[in-house]
């Protein structure tokens, strides 16, 4: 594959083993700690929340990126916790089928995926080096000029930490990148994405059969859906205990019409995402109606029986650099791109392999994150490129055509 590190990185190539701080303890950063743990580094994942991570409704591609660490480390069966569909489905507005192709995607979710690699990081490095309620609030870089060349970092909590080396995995509102990379702010796209998922037992059941081995688009006028099943909330993917997710993306306006659906119910405007629960019921109601005119009745009756849908705002960010003397910036604390590839996590576990990689082979730290920069930097803007030009296709040109290959799910071009 495209990049891929097959040898063996446990071992490094610094001597003695770096002291890393990883801020953000999600899917990229646990990744990271899991990798850089395992090479011998001394590693501790700081995560902002005051309890362990959730969230719900959120189904993923489970690209090879995201599920390597899981196959070849923990020896993990992705049968157990992800779901294969072989086909692609396109469906008409009548329910027909526009196009279908033989095609193999796994699908996990985002909570059981959390669960497997935050049960392999507290069993090997221990429980005391997850940390939660520790939110990042001042940082200060070594620059690699003195004898004490440590990265400093306060907390909200009142706690204090040092390391050699600072990952930033702080996700798309990453507090690291807006203090050193202020230029780079988030881009809206013109659009969001609704979704939601419901058990598919809830379902009809000619619909739950229907849905249960493909990935199914329906593609109109400056918009499209995708529906594919999941684990359900507990990890299970046996039949009849699966979930059926559902993507909504949808064209509103800067300004008034997207503040309008992002206000939640409290009157608060998000900037980000509106969560399950949270959404205004009259937005609420109006997904429902436009799915039972717009959509085929098979797309319709999941949205219809999602009775809490939420909604991510669809942002680009881009970044010149990612490495900041002793600072590393990783996943969507770096590179947003939009979610057409479905390659959000697969991006932050590839600069995560990637930066274990360039550990390894480098004895100097200095050297091995120019190099590991210089590499991530080319993946994430061809990433970004390609995910624009795939949402311009739907969302604006209507250029969107059912069976192009380009339109494939891959990290580093379709199919990879």
């Amino acid at each position: 594959m495209h990049g891929r590190q097959d040898r063996d990185l446990r071992g490094s190539g610094l001597t003695p083993p770096l002291r890393i701080a990883i801020v953000g303890g999600s899917l990229g950063g646990l990744t990271a700690g899991c990798l850089l743990h395992d090479a011998g580094h001394d590693v501790t994942i700081y995560e902002r929340s005051s309890r362990e991570l959730e969230q719900r409704g959120a189904g993923i591609g489970f690209l090879e990126a995201t599920s390597r660490y899981l196959a070849e480390r923990v020896g993990t069966d992705l049968d157990e916790i992800s779901i294969t569909t072989d086909h692609i489905r396109y469906l008409h507005r009548d329910d027909s089928v526009a196009h279908e192709q033989t095609h193999e995607y796994l699908f996990s979710s985002w909570n059981t995926v959390y669960r497997r690699l935050l049960d392999r990081f507290v069993a090997t490095a221990g429980a005391d080096r997850y940390r939660l309620g520790h939110e990042l609030v001042d940082f200060e870089s070594g620059d690699g000029t003195s004898g004490d060349d440590a990265t400093s970092m306060t907390f909200g909590n009142g706690a204090e930490a040092t390391a050699d080396l600072l990952i930033a995995a702080d996700g798309i509102g990453s507090i690291v990148r807006q203090r050193l990379q202020p230029d780079a702010v988030a881009q809206y796209a013109g659009y969001v994405a609704w979704r939601g998922m419901v058990p598919e037992t809830a379902l009809p059941s000619n619909v739950a059969a229907r849905l249960r081995d493909a990935i199914t688009y329906h593609v109109f006028a400056n918009s499209h859906i995708l529906v594919y099943p999941i684990p359900d909330q507990t990890g299970s993917v046996e039949p009849g205990h699966r979930l059926i997710n559902f993507v909504w993306y949808r064209n509103y306006l800067d300004g008034g019409d997207l503040d309008d659906v992002l206000t939640d119910r409290a009157g608060t405007r998000r900037d980000l995402s509106v969560p399950p629960g949270a959404v205004t019921d009259h937005h609420v109601a109006e997904v429902h109606a436009t799915a039972a005119a717009r959509l085929p009745s098979t797309l319709a009756a999941v949205v219809a029986a999602t009775e809490e849908p939420f909604l991510q705002t669809i942002y680009d960010i881009e970044v010149d650099r990612m490495v900041f003397d002793r600072i590393a910036l990783l996943g969507d604390a770096a590179f947003s791109a939009r979610p057409h590839a479905a390659a959000g996590t697969a991006k932050a576990a590839d600069d995560a392999w990637a930066l274990s990689a360039a550990l390894h082979d480098h004895g100097n730290l200095d050297d091995a994150l120019a190099s590991w920069e210089a590499a991530q930097l080319e993946v994430g803007r061809a990433l970004l490129t390609r995910t624009r030009d795939v949402g311009s296709r739907s969302q604006v040109h209507g250029t969107w055509t059912p069976g192009d290959p380009t339109l494939i799910f891959g990290l580093h071009e379709p199919g990879d």
